[in-house]
């Protein structure tokens, strides 16, 4: 980084946590109640990045307004209540967390996932105590890949765009840290396409790799 990065912003869902197999899971219980065919974790995986809302409307193309509402009702119930049955954080992460924020690094969460539902995951999952922010797909009127969710947080924090990085997975994030200015560092585990992330600044393939791209010993 050509500035020392003061604030790191991550996604969640295919950054630091793989919450697909519950997400899977949420899916397809949505589809049977509704008396669809289910879905394998691959046809998951290409309808997660933009919100519960897309999601279901990507599950179950050209439906009505009404039984797309009685899906996001299905999903996001089924999601609460088995938030973290499977979904694990990725190897390396916590410890790669404590050693930034021992390195003075201020983290926080911007997700398309609703913020109840980040909060509850990162607490269930014993990581809330890193951040010092979480924004969820309600947390604004925009979200990703709109910069206004990274652009709040760094009027929050007091930091400028050169100061302060977004770390995450898909083109959303990418795009969204793009678009208020802040380096960007692709994760290439996630569940974005590779090709999502040609135009970060740089690419990780460890979470533990960070601790080189933001020089902390």
């Amino acid at each position: 980084m050509t500035h020392p990065v003061d604030l790191i912003i991550f996604d969640l869902d295919g950054t630091l946590i793989d919450s697909l197999d519950d997400l899977t899971d949420a899916t397809n219980h949505m589809l049977t109640s509704l008396g669809r065919p289910p879905l394998d974790r691959l046809g998951v995986r290409g309808l997660v990045g933009q919100g519960a809302r897309r999601l279901v409307e990507r599950a179950m193309p050209g439906e009505t307004e009404q039984v797309i509402e009685r899906g996001l009702a299905l999903f996001l119930d089924f999601n609460h209540r088995h938030i973290a049955d499977k979904t694990m954080l990725y190897p390396g992460v916590t410890e790669t967390l404590d050693a930034l924020r021992a390195g003075g690094k201020r983290l926080a969460i911007i997700s398309n996932k609703n913020v109840a539902l980040c909060r509850e995951v990162i607490a269930t999952l014993g990581a809330a105590h890193h951040f010092d922010e979480v924004l969820g797909a309600d947390s604004l009127p925009q979200r990703k890949p709109a910069p206004e969710p990274v652009l709040k947080l760094l009027a929050d924090f007091g930091v400028e765009p050169e100061n302060a990085a977004m770390v995450g997975d898909s083109i959303n994030d990418i795009a969204a840290g793009k678009g208020a200015g802040v380096h960007t560092v692709g994760c290439t585990w996630g569940y974005g396409d590779l090709d999502e992330l040609l135009d970060a600044d740089c690419r990780v393939d460890r979470f533990p790799e960070l601790l080189d791209i933001f020089a902390i010993e």
